[in-house]
C-alpha cells in the first residue's frame, strides 16, 4: 500500500524544516564512526583501568576483537516498572560471551517514578529528571570503549531521557530492551472508582489503600495506557524494540529470552561487522512520523507531545505541535486500553496488540514501511511476534485479525476517525487536549473561571465545597520554568466527581496532566506560560471560558480581558526542598512545552 499522501506531505515538510541542523548532526556522527571502534584509541593505560574489574572478559577485551556491549542501566529496586532489570546485565553479559563479545554496564541512570510523587513536591523535578537522565546516558557512554550498547529502561522520563543520551551517540548502534508490564491486577476502572470515592469522603483510607496495593502488586509497569506503555509502544513504531518485546510480563522464558537477544542483535548491528546500523540512521525523520502515527492509533499519552519534540531534536529534526495534530486528524484511533477503555495493557497484547495494528496502518497506508529497524530493512518485521521453541526464540507472523474487537480495531472500523489528541490555540494562548477518552458531549465546555496558582488551593476549594455550577479550573504557574511542570493528576478525582454530579467541568493549565489522563477535558500544555506573561496569566475569577476540542479553539471571551496586566506570583517558596534547590538552572534554562521543555540549547 503506498503511503498516504498526506503523510508524505507531514514528513516532507518536516525534512524541509530539519535540513540544516538534521545536515549538521548527521555529519558529526559520521565523523564519530570514521574514527572506528573506539577503545583501539585509547592508551594502554587507559584499557587497563576500563578491563580491570572485567573479570574472565579481561583477556578478551585487551587482545581480542569481538564487540564490546554497552549497558545503560535505570535500574532500582524500588520501582515495579525497574526492578526486573536487576538481572538483566548477567543475561547480557553471558548471551555476548556466547558469540564471541563482552558486555559490561556502563552506568546508570536515575529512574523516578510520577505514580510516587503525583501531587507532592518531588513531581516539580520530574520532567527535569529526562534530561538528566540523558546527560547520565552520555557520562556513561563517554568512556569511549564500547561498540553497541543496550538501554534498559521503561517509565515516563527514562525511555526519552535515554533516547536523547543514545543520540549524542548516534553512531552507536543500540537497542532498547524493556521489563515488560505487571501480570493484571485489581481492574483500572475499579481501582478509579475508589479513588472517587475517597476523594468524596464516601470511604475511609483503609479500603484506598487495598485497592491500590491490588492494583500495583508485583514487579513491570503500571498496566494502563499511560506514558510508560506509550514509551514501550513508540520503540516498537520507531524501531528500537526487539519486534513484540513491549508487552512481555517480567521474568518470564520469553522475557529472558527477549533480553538475550537484545545482546545478540547490538553486537550484530555494530561497525565490526557488516551490518552497521547505527541509531542516527534508525531515528530519521520518517521513524518519528511513525511514532506519531502510532501515538494517535493508540490513543497515547500526551506527554509524549513534549518528549517526542526533545526527542527529534535530538537528533537534528525539528517537529512542531502542529505535526502532531495534522497526524491527529487523519490517524484513526484503534485501541481501547484503559483509560480510553477497560482494557489493560495485557487484554491489548492478547488480543493482537502491537503487531496486529502495526499491520493495520501499514496495510492503510499510514506508517513509513521503509524505515530502518534494529530487526532489519523495513517495519514489516514488527507484525510478527516472538515465539519459544524448545527454548530457541523465532518469529512467526502475528494475527492479522483482531482477537478481541472491542480493544483493537481493524482499519475498516475504527473507535473513532480521528487520533486521540487535538491541538487548541486562541486568546488563552496553545495548548492540546487528549479527546479519546471524553465523551463527546464534553468536547466542548463554555463556563466560568475559578483560577488558582497552586493545585493544592483548588483540592482545599473542593473540599470547602466552593466549586458549584459549571467551572473551567484554571491552575496556572505550573509551566517548565515556573516549577518544572508537574503532572496535575492528583486534581483528576476531585473534577471526575464534579463532572459526575452533572456541572460542565474543564481543567486549563501551563502544566501538565498525567499521561493517562481521562474523562475530564483537560486544554494542558497552555503556551506562553504564566510566569512569561501569556494570557493565562490575564484570567480572573469569572471571566467565561471555552475550551473546544471539535474547532480546536482555547479562548477567554470576556470583554477587556486580553488588556489586563499579567499577574505576577510569588513561586520562591516551591524551589527548595525535596531537592528543588538543586534545579535552579534548569528552571533558568528550560524552553517552553511546544520545543520539548528541554534545557538542552539545541
Amino acid at each position: 500500500m503506498p503511503v498516504d499522501a498526506r503523510i508524505l506531505a507531514v514528513t516532507d515538510r518536516i525534512v524541509e524544516r530539519s535540513a540544516d541542523s538534521r545536515g549538521r548532526y548527521l555529519e558529526r556522527m559520521k565523523a564519530a564512526t570514521s574514527k572506528g571502534p573506539s577503545r583501539a584509541h585509547l592508551s594502554c593505560s587507559g584499557q587497563a583501568h576500563a578491563y580491570a574489574a572485567a573479570g574472565p572478559d579481561q583477556d578478551s577485551l585487551a587482545t581480542k576483537t569481538g564487540g564490546n556491549l554497552g549497558i545503560v542501566t535505570a535500574y532500582n529496586d524500588m520501582l515495579s516498572a525497574h526492578q526486573p532489570f536487576e538481572n538483566f546485565p548477567a543475561i547480557l553479559r553471558d548471551t555476548a560471551r556466547s558469540v564471541g563479545g563482552t558486555a559490561q554496564v556502563a552506568g546508570g541512570v536515575p529512574a523516578m517514578c510520577d505514580g510516587v510523587t503525583q501531587g507532592e513536591a518531588g513531581m516539580e523535578l520530574s520532567l527535569f529528571s529526562r534530561d538528566v537522565i540523558a546527560m547520565a546516558a552520555g557520562v556513561a557512554l563517554s568512556h569511549n570503549v564500547f561498540d553497541a550498547a543496550v538501554f534498559l529502561g521503561v517509565c515516563d522520563k527514562i525511555v526519552p531521557g535515554l533516547v536523547i543520551g543514545a543520540q549524542a551517540f548516534g553512531h552507536l548502534p543500540a537497542v532498547f530492551a524493556p521489563a515488560g508490564p505487571m501480570t493484571s491486577g485489581l481492574e483500572n476502572d475499579e481501582k478509579a472508582k475508589v479513588r472517587q470515592e475517597f476523594a468524596a469522603g464516601e470511604c475511609g483510607r483503609d479500603k484506598l489503600m487495598a485497592a491500590e496495593m491490588a492494583a500495583y502488586h508485583g514487579p513491570g509497569t503500571c498496566t494502563f495506557y499511560g506514558t510508560a506503555n506509550t514509551n514501550q509502544m513508540l520503540m516498537e513504531f520507531m524501531g528500537l524494540h526487539l519486534p513484540g518485546a513491549s508487552f512481555v510480563t517480567p521474568n518470564t522464558d520469553m522475557r529472558a529470552a527477549l533480553t538475550a537477544e537484545a545482546a545478540k542483535r547490538a553486537l550484530s548491528l555494530s561497525a565490526l561487522g557488516n551490518n552497521y546500523t547505527p541509531v542516527c540512521d534508525i531515528l530519521s525523520e520518517k521513524a518519528f512520523v511513525n511514532g506519531m502515527v502510532g501515538l494517535m492509533a493508540t490513543g497515547g499519552s500526551t506527554n509524549l507531545l513534549i518528549h517526542l519534540v526533545a526527542m527529534a531534536r535530538a537528533g537534528g529534526i525539528i517537529l512542531t505541535p502542529d505535526d502532531f495534530s495534522d497526524v491527529s486528524d487523519l490517524v484513526p484511533l484503534l485501541a481501547r486500553v484503559y483509560p480510553n477503555g477497560l482494557a489493560d495493557v495485557n487484554h491489548f497484547h492478547a488480543a493482537g496488540g502491537l503487531g496486529f495494528l502495526i499491520g493495520q496502518l501499514l496495510d492503510g497506508g499510514l506508517l513509513h514501511p521503509d524505515t530502518k529497524t534494529v530487526a532489519g530493512d523495513g517495519l514489516e518485521h514488527y507484525t510478527q511476534e516472538p515465539v519459544l521453541q524448545e527454548g530457541e526464540l523465532s518469529w512467526r507472523d502475528g494475527t492479522r485479525e483482531s482477537l478481541n474487537p472491542k480493544i483493537v480495531a481493524p482499519m475498516s472500523e475504527p473507535f473513532q476517525q480521528t487520533g486521540g489528541l487535538k491541538r487548541l490555540k486562541g486568546s488563552l494562548g496553545a495548548g492540546v487536549i487528549k479527546v479519546s477518552a471524553v465523551k463527546p458531549e464534553y468536547h466542548v465546555i463554555e463556563a466560568p473561571a475559578r483560577v488558582f496558582h497552586d493545585q493544592d488551593d483548588a483540592k482545599a476549594a473542593f473540599k470547602a465545597g466552593e466549586l458549584t455550577g459549571d467551572v473551567i479550573v484554571v491552575v496556572r504557574f505550573q509551566g517548565p520554568k515556573a516549577n518544572g511542570m508537574p503532572e496535575l493528576h492528583s486534581l483528576t478525582p476531585m473534577l471526575a466527581i464534579l463532572q459526575g454530579r452533572g456541572q460542565k467541568v474543564a481543567l486549563v493549565t501551563d502544566g501538565r496532566m498525567s499521561g493517562a489522563s481521562g474523562k475530564v477535558p483537560a486544554a494542558i500544555h497552555v503556551c506562553p506560560e504564566a510566569v512569561d506573561g501569556g494570557p493565562i496569566a490575564r484570567v480572573q475569577d469569572g471571566d467565561m471560558l471555552r475550551v473546544d476540542a471539535v474547532n480546536g479553539t482555547l479562548e477567554n471571551l470576556t470583554e477587556g480581558a486580553s488588556d489586563r496586566a499579567p499577574v505576577t506570583a510569588d513561586l520562591t517558596g516551591g524551589h527548595h526542598g525535596t531537592g528543588r534547590e538543586l534545579f535552579a538552572p534548569f528552571r533558568a534554562a528550560v524552553g517552553a512545552a511546544d520545543d520539548g521543555a528541554c534545557v538542552f540549547g539545541w
